[in-house]
């Protein structure tokens, strides 16, 4: 190796090594400053190491924000969420993709639309919807509104756009039905689009604030980001437990990218060997 390429190579790991410790230090420094108290957190210099405040934190947390209830709440939404609006957006990215009808291309003009639509625009109308159906401080409020999800609409239908019109042809002369067509021969192909598509929604809904904000109403029901935000008061902030939390919701995050990684890397190098 020549003296260029080594100052090359110690160049770019540098930098690597940069955008790594950037990208590193916030999660580490939330995980140590969750089991240290608001006070040592302040200290100047602030602790590196754990301390051993987890288990007061902790507690603080589940007195004031009932946080135990509050990750179930969190769960059973981002699932449900999840499920569904993966099945809306995989059965509307395939009908756009692979079905020819009158007004296709004007209806998922409109459709992209929502891509630079701010969401703020609709919290008014749908609350005023969600009021009339009698759904406020229930779940379906906050689960059902978003269901069809632009982006993950346009993801799934550019994903199976590559799909060959032959191999769905072929499913036919079969004897497949279209539903079984569906479930038997374009979804094995697009395991890698609907990992994606799956981080991308629970993500999604794991990490909403404003509208659950508006729509639940009782502590109880509240999703950890409200339950989070909730702490922070005007004269005294528990610095502590809001880290502890942050951290703890962290975890079911981290659990799915990891569960879905495999699919997910794969068809990224996959499509990157295609080009």
């Amino acid at each position: 190796m020549t003296a260029r390429h080594r100052g090359r190579s110690i160049l770019l790991t540098s930098g690597l090594a940069i955008v790594l410790a950037a990208v590193v230090l916030p999660f580490y420094w939330v995980m140590v400053g969750a089991t240290h108290s608001s006070s040592e957190i302040f200290n100047n210099p602030p602790p590196l190491l754990p301390g051993g405040h987890l288990g007061a934190n902790l507690r603080t947390l589940q007195e004031t924000a009932h946080f135990g209830q509050v990750l179930l709440n969190s769960l059973l939404i981002a699932v449900v969420y999840t499920l569904c609006a993966g099945a809306v957006c995989t059965l509307a990215g395939y009908g756009f993709a692979k079905y020819r009808f009158r007004g296709r291309e004007p209806l998922f003009g409109l459709l992209m639309l929502g891509l630079v639509i701010p969401a703020q625009v609709t919290l008014v109308p749908l609350f005023q919807m969600m009021a009339e159906l009698q759904w406020l401080n229930t779940y379906q409020a906050v689960i059902m509104p978003n269901l069809a999800l632009p982006f993950g609409i346009f993801l799934m239908r550019q994903a199976m756009a590559s799909l060959p019109d032959e191999l769905l042809d072929a499913g036919r002369i079969d004897g497949c039905g279209e539903l079984r067509l569906f479930w038997k021969v374009v979804l094995p192909p697009m395991r890698p689009a609907l990992a994606a598509l799956t981080i991308f929604l629970f993500l999604y809904q794991w990490n909403d604030f404003i509208w659950p904000l508006i729509v639940l109403r009782d502590s109880a029901s509240l999703t950890i980001p409200v339950a989070l935000a909730s702490l922070q008061g005007l004269d005294d902030t528990d610095y502590g437990a809001i880290l502890a939390g942050t951290a703890a919701a962290a975890i079911p995050m981290a659990i799915v990218f990891l569960a879905l990684q495999r699919q997910f890397v794969s068809g990224l190098l996959a499509g990157a060997v295609k080009e």
